[in-house]
């Protein structure tokens, strides 16, 4: 009984993966879905294993990974210095947020005919739009993170003399910082999915290409490898993040405990 429990809990989180993969390939094998429709999934591993042995695979990979990389790390950036500046100076996040609101309200194919006029169809339009996606939950989060310093824990910095840089290292940022690592797992999530969009759009290469090319030929087989592609990475570059905050803050909580 503990032996079947322990797998269950190890299956639990890809349960509903696994029911429906399940109902896939069982609904291809009994023609209850047709093929034109879905592709059984057998069809779909032999694609999948063409496109790798070919290099094609990791072609198209390497370009979406280039791209949401570049444009992921110039969004976080901004948005580090956007959120932290609206963060620390009332002024700021006065005159700066109300417009930073209504803007975000633009979905990035919203944007995408001015940029297009800006800077053309080439990789700059691509990395910009993913840049926009990631920049606005990593800007906000740093508002909300700086924001929630408990006021009991400010004033005790006064009342040693703190100065304003040591409030800001001392207290505001470290109560801060697990706010901002979710912003940037939010930021990395957006800008996957503008990648996607972006390239489903304006690309000649790419994992969003691959969709479209798919599409375009019918093969459907194509469109779902490529689809499961681009879930299988962004579920693993996630999966990394989480990871890598869960060891942040045990250790940073192990270290609270200990000094305590």
């Amino acid at each position: 009984m503990r032996f079947l429990r322990a797998i269950y809990n190890r299956l639990e989180p890809i349960l509903l993966s696994l029911i429906l993969f399940g109902l896939w390939w069982l609904g291809a094998g009994q023609g209850w879905i047709s093929s034109q429709v879905l592709p059984p999934p057998q069809f779909v591993g032999e694609t999948l294993r063409d496109l790798a042995t070919s290099g094609d695979l990791w072609l198209h990979t390497q370009a979406s990974l280039q791209r949401v990389l570049l444009g992921f790390a110039a969004g976080t950036l901004l948005g580090l210095l956007l959120g932290t500046a609206m963060g620390l100076s009332r002024n700021v996040e006065a005159y700066v947020l109300p417009t930073f609101n209504a803007l975000v309200q633009i979905p990035v194919l919203g944007w995408l005919p001015f940029v297009l006029l800006l800077v053309g169809i080439g990789e700059p339009l691509k990395i910009i739009l993913i840049a926009k996606a990631a920049l606005v939950p990593v800007a906000l989060n740093t508002l909300q993170g700086f924001r929630q310093a408990p006021p009991a824990l400010r004033e005790v910095g006064r009342v040693y003399g703190y100065t304003r840089r040591q409030e800001v290292l001392e207290i505001v940022l470290p109560t801060a910082v697990p706010t901002l690592f979710t912003g940037i797992r939010l930021g990395f999530t957006k800008a996957w999915l503008s990648l996607v969009v972006v390239e489903l759009v304006a690309s000649s290469e790419g994992l969003g290409y691959l969709i479209v090319y798919g599409r375009q030929l019918f093969q459907l087989d194509l469109v779902m490898a490529a689809v499961i592609v681009v879930g299988a990475i962004g579920y693993a570059i996630d999966r990394l993040l989480d990871r890598a905050e869960r060891r942040l803050f045990g250790a940073r909580g192990a270290t609270t405990a200990g000094g305590r």
